[in-house]
């Protein structure tokens, strides 16, 4: 049995902010040291303090660990999309002409588009999907080629999301999923769909929003629906914008689910998702591999093995709902 612990707001002080975003200032490449590794990363997201606490430290704390030190030994160059798909081709230019050893993304969009635009450099694929499913490598064991990682997809995850919800609401009949389809696509989600609303005893209908001009409309149809609860899929889009999407889901009084914990402060329910922080310290271990002289393609793609439940009774409270002891007893945060 997972023990609960409180989780506390994270603190908005000025001083914290401006500290963590030092990381992740987007300065200009500094001349090549001798001796000095150089690590590019490439992200979707957004360099908020939440994604650096989770994200940037746990891989700094890795790397440490087995001996590659920023400052003596290796430099690190991270660009940020900010949830922006269309700015990454200019910013994966910009870490491939500051002559860095390894490139580093993080979430499926990234990775697509290093592997078509980077033949020879290393890659480590973080956070991705079924690496294989989506063409990122040939092979879980020996991907080949210049590219390895360690993806936190999970199977079913997305149906037991929506299981936890209907646990919570028995009586329910209908739920929605939003996704940016500039990462998902929608087929393949519809697919899965179909053959889930049987044993969930819910109608699923798919929202699709690529950004916040979408919101309100999806909302919209969502609420007209009848809808009962909402999931939302994570992605950088999606996290970048969480602030408005929480506040859609608490204005219409919709329970949701979501892909992280750090959403909940946002207004969400409930999160069922691999641990990214866990994800990110074991990315430095391949990291260390490549600096050591292994190639990528010889390293086997790894697969997050650890899943974290999140519920915010704060946000059933407000919504006068009551979470059963069964789902309370297996949660890893809870947050009241």
């Amino acid at each position: 049995m997972a023990s609960n612990r409180l989780i506390i707001p994270l603190s908005r002080r000025a001083a914290i902010v401006a500290a963590l975003a030092a990381f992740a200032a987007p300065s200009a490449a500094q001349p090549r040291t001798a001796g000095k590794a150089r690590l590019g990363i490439l992200s979707a997201s957004t360099p908020d303090p939440i994604t650096l606490r989770t994200q940037i430290e746990p891989l700094r704390q890795g790397l440490r660990e087995l001996g590659h030190v920023e400052g003596r030994n290796l430099s690190i160059e991270m660009r940020w999309a900010e949830g922006k798909f269309d700015r990454l081709p200019a910013l994966l230019d910009e870490l491939l002409r500051s002559d860095i050893d390894i490139l580093m993304t993080t979430s499926p969009r990234p990775a697509l588009l290093a592997k078509e635009a980077v033949k020879t450099l290393p890659i480590v694929a973080v956070g991705v999907d079924d690496p294989v499913k989506s063409g990122l490598v040939t092979d879980h064991i020996r991907p080949g080629g210049n590219i390895t990682g360690i993806s936190a997809a999970f199977d079913g995850l997305l149906q037991k999301r929506l299981q936890l919800l209907k646990d919570i609401l028995p009586g329910a009949r209908r739920f929605a999923i939003v996704f940016n389809p500039n990462t998902v696509p929608r087929a393949e989600l519809a697919r899965s769909v179909a053959s889930w609303e049987p044993a969930l005893g819910v109608a699923l209908q798919i929202d699709a929003v690529r950004g916040p001009d979408d919101f309100e409309p999806a909302f919209a149809s969502i609420v007209g629906a009848g809808t009962n609860a909402v999931a939302l899929l994570a992605d950088p889009m999606i996290w970048t914008e969480r602030a408005k999407l929480g506040a859609l889901c608490m204005k219409h009084r919709l329970p949701s689910v979501w892909g992280g914990a750090a959403y909940l402060e946002s207004g969400g329910l409930l999160s069922y998702q691999g641990d990214w922080s866990a994800l990110f310290y074991r990315a430095a271990g391949f990291v260390d591999k490549i600096l050591k002289g292994t190639k990528p393609g010889d390293i086997p793609f790894e697969q997050g093995t650890k899943l974290e439940l999140a519920v915010n009774l704060k946000v059933a409270k407000t919504l006068g709902l009551t979470i059963p002891q069964s789902v309370l007893v297996s949660a890893d945060q809870v947050i009241e």
